[in-house]
């Protein structure tokens, strides 16, 4: 069911076990971009029928038009849902888990059910407290490309979770993608680098794109141009097992245009610039998450 890659670093896996036991359904609270494509996922992937999952929305409208786009029920209220869930997905913003986490302690979370939480710089002791539940809890940080399913997500265990409750989080995600386990400490470092990385590479690619009109190309060309080199130099690092800079290498000639390009880029310091970058959000990201408190207090 998993998504067929190429060779290269042991990122993606498929669990030997089942995605949901029998009988039970999978459900996915906040219908955002990654809640709506999370659900299309699994649906293109056929890792579940859509009689096995749902969705959820505050807005009645939203609803309405997730259901008729996907196929799948889509309600404001899942009080009855709730009996059938072996696995929820959380997809709600930070300061919305709180809220979020008590409705559903509120109207009836199986206590063996596991929740998977997308909410950046919650960290799993708070997903906990704020739920007021023993669930096992998973941690997991996607990115947009998960849209395209060329995703990164990256997934980490919480309290009371288990080997085969990773294992059914990253069969969830590696129907978008790519995942990996690692530890939660990386987390807010993770939610910077590859979470917020394709904001990175869209500028990175807009400037490389307004520079070719510079020097005379058409912008539509100089973007596809771009667009697919990027793509290209990605597929090499994670095929070729490389590092980037012997790849850099093989395209740096004596005395050619492409040392003399990157020693330009050298002299507007990009390799500070991207580290700060990436240093500021991964402090931001650690602001994220909003107070834990107990699931009565939520409100």
């Amino acid at each position: 069911m998993g998504k067929t890659m190429p060779d290269g670093p042991a990122t993606t896996h498929l669990p030997p076990v089942p995605l949901l036991a029998d009988g039970d359904t999978l459900g996915v609270v906040g219908m955002g971009v990654m809640g709506c494509t999370i659900l299309k996922g699994l649906l293109v992937a056929r890792a579940l029928p859509p009689d096995r999952v749902w969705g959820t929305s505050r807005s009645a409208d939203t609803c309405r038009e997730v259901a008729a786009d996907l196929g799948v029920p889509v309600e404001p209220d899942v009080r009855d849902r709730l009996a059938s869930a072996g696995v929820v997905v959380l997809c709600v913003k930070p300061a919305q888990a709180p809220v979020a986490l008590a409705a559903l302690a509120s109207a009836g979370l199986r206590p063996d059910a596991l929740v998977v939480s997308i909410a950046a710089g919650v960290d799993s002791a708070q997903l906990s407290t704020m739920l007021g539940t023993a669930n096992p809890i998973v941690r997991a940080m996607p990115n947009t490309p998960c849209v395209v399913g060329e995703g990164m997500t990256a997934i980490c265990r919480g309290p009371r979770a288990t080997t085969t409750h990773v294992d059914q989080a990253r069969r969830i995600f590696e129907c978008v993608g790519r995942s990996v386990e690692t530890d939660e400490k990386h987390f807010n470092a993770i939610t910077a680098l590859s979470g917020s990385g394709p904001a990175y590479h869209y500028l990175i690619m807009e400037a490389m794109a307004d520079a070719g009109v510079r020097v005379g190309l058409p912008r539509d060309l100089a973007l596809t141009l771009v667009a697919q080199t990027t793509l290209g130099a990605a597929r090499m690092v994670q095929t070729s097992g490389r590092h980037p800079a012997a790849l850099r290498d093989d395209v740096t000639t004596p005395a050619g245009c492409t040392i003399g390009g990157l020693l330009m880029l050298e002299d507007g310091k990009i390799r500070s610039v991207l580290a700060r970058a990436i240093e500021e959000a991964t402090r931001i990201a650690s602001k994220l998450g909003p107070a834990a408190k107990p699931a009565g207090d939520a409100h």
